[in-house]
């Protein structure tokens, strides 16, 4: 007999509650005190693949996926791959009819070796190598985001002679958001993209037209991470559909697309605030019709780039407790892993939901703090969370809506091997990503 989680936790798609979910919709606690999601048993998951290990449900990817295909029919819908990619990842979202945002030529060949149609690949960063566009034009990628005015005559010269390639430029609308400054990416005096208020978009829009290689479709921008309030959104549509029209009356040209990036907050702990696909599409979508029509304009196919809340809640990381050590007031629960496969937590503050799974704790839940094997004062996975009194070595330790920007920004730090990846679906779990091991970390030290 399985138990559902709280009914706040576990809300239908793609519709916003009250209180969004942290773990997977398919999750179910046991009367053991287990848990199993997408019909698989988190204990018995640490036993076979060991831990630290991250288990992501290929349903609730999907149903996510989904859920903006619905609210944005007429959208494309560009999954950001930096989120988190593997090659089910690829074809999951494949599958599911989305569109793939990378950053890299390593992002953009995992892609292509999974089958992904290049066409519907779009490539940015701030600062993109020659390789990273070298490989872009080799694979004909379907858009290349100019981030910068040098960029321009760089990429301008790699293309071959006869053949133009689709770019959008990406701007800068002067708009504050996200959950932390580093992450406050619409906002003069950070690297990315170029500032509508001071003339320089409007500067590079005039150079990509003069370059006949280059075929310039559109504008895109992004505003930061973990936005969950709709007005930032619609403030940047405000600031930028007046300046496609001035491009149009400048140029006399009207440009097809709009690119407006992700950054869609998800929940971590309950009751955190979690963005809706629907309530962007209405209130958006609704401002840039709004908006198109009054400056006479036609409006531009949209895109945006989900890719934490397609892959972040679908994710749940496994711990094995180490070590319970009080200091003071304070009691520490040391885990198996730490800031090597999550650097989140020292890097932005993030606080986390933490569950013990496997068996039901006998004694009331008490204030701990989980912590990292890593020599750093900073590897603390989640601060002040409620676990039972009789938290012990060898116990599991579930942390959900951790299936993005994880791994993908893990390290080998202490050499200690990344965990590896486990789908589950259906009741059955099947290995992504192995675990890395010590040998994997020996072959790369060739010097002597």
């Amino acid at each position: 007999m399985s138990l559902p989680l709280a009914p706040a936790s576990l809300p239908p798609l793609p519709h916003e509650p009250a209180r969004a979910p942290v773990w997977p919709s398919s999750a179910q606690a046991l009367p053991t005190g287990d848990l199993t999601v997408g019909g698989v048993s988190l204990a018995e998951l640490a036993d076979r693949f060991g831990t630290p290990s991250y288990v992501i449900d290929e349903e609730e990817v999907r149903a996510r996926a989904r859920a903006w295909r619905s609210a944005l029919p007429h959208a494309d819908i560009a999954y950001a791959g930096k989120a988190f990619l593997s090659r089910a990842m690829v074809r999951w979202i494949g599958e599911e009819g989305l569109s793939l945002d990378v950053c890299s030529a390593g992002e953009l060949e995992l892609a292509a070796l999974s089958g992904f149609p290049a066409e519907r690949v779009v490539l940015h960063g701030n600062a993109k190598s020659p390789g990273d566009l070298r490989a872009a034009l080799r694979l004909g990628v379907g858009r290349i985001v100019i981030d910068s005015t040098g960029e321009i005559a760089r990429l301008a010269a790699l293309v071959p002679p006869g053949f133009r390639r689709r770019v959008l430029v990406r701007v800068v609308p002067g708009v504050t958001a996200g959950a932390h400054r580093a992450v406050r990416t619409g906002v003069e005096g950070q690297k990315f993209g170029l500032p509508i208020a001071g003339g320089e978009a409007e500067e590079a829009v005039a150079r990509i037209l003069d370059q006949p290689r280059l075929e310039l479709v559109g504008l895109h921008c992004h505003l930061g991470s973990q936005i969950a309030d709709l007005g930032p959104y619609v403030e940047a549509v405000r600031r930028l559909v007046p300046l496609l029209a001035r491009l149009r009356d400048r140029h006399g040209v009207t440009f097809p697309e709009l690119d407006l990036g992700g950054g869609f907050a998800i929940a971590y702990r309950d009751g955190d605030p979690a963005l809706s696909p629907r309530a962007y599409a209405d209130r958006v979508g609704g401002e840039l019709a709004l908006l198109c029509a009054r400056f006479d304009l036609p409006v531009p196919r949209l895109t945006v780039e989900p890719g934490r809340w397609i892959a972040g809640p679908a994710g749940v990381a496994l711990y094995r407790v180490l070590a319970v050590k009080r200091s003071g007031e304070h009691t520490f629960v040391a885990v198996d892993g730490g800031m090597s496969d999550n650097p989140r937590p020292a890097l932005y503050g993030v606080r986390y939901t933490v569950r013990l799974v496997g068996r039901a704790g006998t004694e009331p839940p008490r204030a701990m703090t989980v912590v990292g094997r890593h020599c750093e004062a900073g590897d603390v996975l989640a601060e002040d969370v409620p676990l039972p009194g009789d938290v012990r070595p060898g116990d599991v330790l579930a942390v959900p809506a951790s299936g993005a920007y994880h791994l993908s920004m893990s390290s080998a730090y202490n050499l200690v091997g990344r965990p590896p990846v486990v789908a589950v679906s259906e009741g059955r779990a099947r290995l992504l990503v192995r675990r890395e091991t010590l040998e994997d970390l020996r072959r790369r030290d060739v010097g002597e």
